[in-house]
């Protein structure tokens, strides 16, 4: 399930610009005509802008769009066009240095740090999991947990009970077998200590090294008896989001393997369309949510576009990929509904609307 987050209580307030552009010295607004993929650097803080206007987006729909946020717990909200700032406001206390979790958001970056491990021919995600944790490391008959491989746990197919999110032998029994249940849940953690075993480095420092510094993140991954959470500030989430949406390449370097990362994006499994490889995908004729086996007929956020992939995580973190855009939309902040959603919430469709008036 998602990770609960910690807070930053001490931030202060930014008071954002008026067309939603960032008012910090770290943006260089560009000529509008280019609409070439930018990355930003790795070694400075600058980041180039584009304006709504130049996009020709509604502005008398901004204002909406960002009350819309701010009433809905919204800590940071970014929106980038080829890699470029169009949006990036703070809001409730929250400021551009300022770290937050990214819960259930941050499996994504688990799958590309396995697709990190597969590419260097360390790890077979088609191999059983038990050649990598050994044998005995569920509660499940050892004919059923040889069934179990890293791409079961990549698509939340393992078979394992997921009614307790503590990831221990005890708990991982069976209910199915593997590639015949979805389920969401916790046991995705295996998959770090899948790539710990078959790199014989750290998980966190093989992602530090093979996948953060690459792309300039920060942040940092903080394990817990229960959760395993990454979190960073708001523009470190989007550069992982610039690279989802160039499957995997960060300017002239490909540092994720684009067809693992094509893989990543697609149905995984037929039981639930609308899950990839932890990424949660539009436009699907049926989706299922966590703690649930109903089927849901229809796509998982109508008013987003059809193409739209989708890191999701608990308390309305979003990573929106829109290929057919060029956009990277960034959410942090606190839960938008009292009841707490571990991926999808009613925040999601909603926002979808918000934005669509001012994007067109």
């Amino acid at each position: 399930m998602q990770e609960r987050h910690m807070r930053n209580a001490t931030a202060p307030i930014l008071l954002a610009c008026i067309i939603g552009l960032a008012c910090d010295k770290t943006t260089t607004p560009i000529p509008p005509a280019s609409d070439t993929m930018y990355f930003p650097s790795l070694t400075t803080a600058s980041w180039e802008t584009r304006t709504p206007q130049a996009l020709g987006w509604n502005l008398q729909e901004m204002p909406a769009l960002l009350a819309y946020l701010r009433e809905n717990g919204t800590r940071s909200f970014l929106v980038l066009v080829n890699g470029r700032i169009v949006i990036e406001e703070y809001m409730n206390g929250h400021a551009p240095a300022d770290s937050w979790p990214w819960n259930s958001a941050g499996k994504t970056l688990v799958t590309a740090t396995v697709g990190l491990a597969r590419q260097e021919g360390r790890l077979d995600i088609d191999a059983k999991a038990s050649q990598y944790l050994g044998a005995g490391w569920t509660s499940a008959p050892p004919d059923k947990e040889n069934l179990i491989t890293s791409r079961h746990l990549l698509s939340m197919s393992s078979g394992l009970n997921d009614a307790n999110q503590l990831v221990t032998k005890a708990n991982m029994t069976y209910l199915a077998d593997a590639g015949t249940r979805w389920a969401y849940g916790n046991v995705f953690q295996k998959l770090m200590d899948i790539v710990t075993a078959s790199t014989g480095r750290d998980f966190r420092d093989y992602f530090n090294d093979k996948l953060r510094t690459r792309i300039g993140m920060d942040g940092q991954w903080n394990f817990g008896t229960v959760f395993r959470i990454y979190q960073s500030n708001a523009r470190s989430m989007a550069r992982f989001g610039l690279l989802a949406l160039n499957k995997g390449r960060w300017a002239g370097q490909q540092v994720v393997n684009e067809a693992f990362f094509t893989e990543s994006i697609q149905s995984s499994q037929p039981i639930n369309p609308s899950y990839g490889f932890m990424w949660w995908l539009n436009g699907k004729a049926s989706f299922m949510l966590p703690g649930s086996q109903t089927v849901r007929t229809g796509p998982l956020i109508p008013n987003a576009p059809s193409d739209t992939y989708a890191a999701l995580g608990a308390d309305d973190q979003k990573i929106y990929i829109i290929p057919s855009r060029q956009m990277v939309v960034i959410r942090m902040g606190e839960a938008a509904e009292p009841q707490a959603s571990f991926a999808l919430s009613g925040f999601d469709n909603t926002l979808w609307s918000k934005l669509n008036a001012v994007i067109r």
